[in-house]
């Protein structure tokens, strides 16, 4: 019996057996491979250094606001720069401030220095900005002085106090002597102090007003005057104006200082004509209508008038009587307590 071939024909010359070796890889085959591998791990190289250098920067990120704040916190001030539109001086500010020796720039108190600065009264207002990492600048803006007055505590001597336009007592650092001495005095107030700083004056406002119109309009004036009383501006709404030979002049705040002082220099020259007679007394507050008070130095044989007051008036205008004149006296400088 013929033995059964089970063996399937072979469909495709793939399919048979190969006895031989494979063809060894060729020189070219070798380098591309080797290439694909370094490339690969290069890459993967890359990759994890990227990751690193960020994970790097993201520390000193996260430690240089610490770092920094530390530096500021320990570096101490160097420079103190002022900006004014005033006369105060460095040195009037770094006694002001009075900083701690060595004392860093994070560990100051702005609110505090500003209050020191402020608390002189000649300082109006002040911005204290922090300049890294060691200046301080500080700016300010000064009043002006426009009155003066006399003042004495219980056991000093006499001092002279400025006064500002908006009433503000204040003792003057670093002005003009010869413009301080241009300053009319100031009477008729009461001055107090409450907790070592004296309290504002009212009124002030009308008076500033005169004085800068006066200085302004008619400066030749101005600077015959010498004492500036404020005793009826409340009651009356008066201001008395002493000058230096001792003529009271009386304005009214509630009319036109500008028209006010033209009467008062029309009135002058028209007295300037009577040289024979000594001016006292003009009342520029009831209106059109200027009454003129001289004490006559004519001897009383002279005529009838004399020795009596006369009364000018501003230009064109009617006499009206006037009061009897008051006997001529020196001008008292006023002087204060105070309380």
């Amino acid at each position: 019996m013929t033995p059964r071939n089970t063996t399937a024909p072979a469909r495709n010359w793939r399919d048979i057996p190969q006895q031989m070796h494979p063809r060894a890889m060729s020189t070219e085959g070798r380098r591309r491979v080797t290439y694909s591998v370094l490339k690969t791990v290069g890459f993967v190289v890359v990759i994890a250094g990227l990751a690193w250098g960020g994970f790097e920067v993201a520390g000193t990120f996260r430690e240089t606001p610490t770092k920094g704040s530390e530096a500021m916190q320990t570096s101490p001030v160097k420079d103190l720069v002022l900006v004014t539109d005033g006369v105060l001086d460095q040195a009037w500010m770094n006694h002001a401030l009075a900083l701690p020796k060595n004392t860093s720039l994070m560990a100051l108190d702005l609110y505090q220095l500003r209050a020191r600065l402020l608390a002189s009264g000649q300082v109006r207002t002040a911005t204290l900005t922090r300049s890294f990492p060691s200046t301080l600048a500080v700016s300010i803006s000064e009043r002006a002085p426009v009155a003066r007055l006399s003042a004495q505590d219980k056991d000093d001597l006499p001092r002279t106090l400025l006064i500002a336009r908006d009433g503000v007592v204040y003792e003057g650092v670093g002005y003009d002597a010869a413009m301080i001495q241009t300053l009319p005095w100031l009477a008729g107030v009461k001055l107090t102090r409450v907790g070592g700083t004296f309290q504002p004056i009212a009124g002030m406002e009308s008076v500033a007003e005169l004085l800068a119109k006066a200085k302004l309009e008619a400066e030749h004036l101005y600077n015959t005057w010498k004492v500036v009383s404020l005793a009826r501006l409340e009651s009356d709404g008066e201001i008395e104006v002493s000058t230096k030979d001792a003529t009271k002049i009386t304005f009214g705040i509630n009319e036109d200082f500008f028209r006010q002082l033209a009467n008062l220099d029309a009135i002058l020259d028209a007295a300037a004509a009577h040289p024979e007679k000594t001016l006292r007394e003009i009342n520029l507050a009831v209106g059109s209508q200027v009454p003129v008070a001289f004490a006559d130095a004519a001897p009383a044989s002279s005529g009838p008038a004399a020795g009596r007051p006369a009364v000018l008036v501003a230009p064109g205008r009617a006499p009206v009587p006037a009061p009897a004149a008051p006997a001529s006296r020196p001008l008292v400088l006023p002087s204060f307590t105070i309380r």
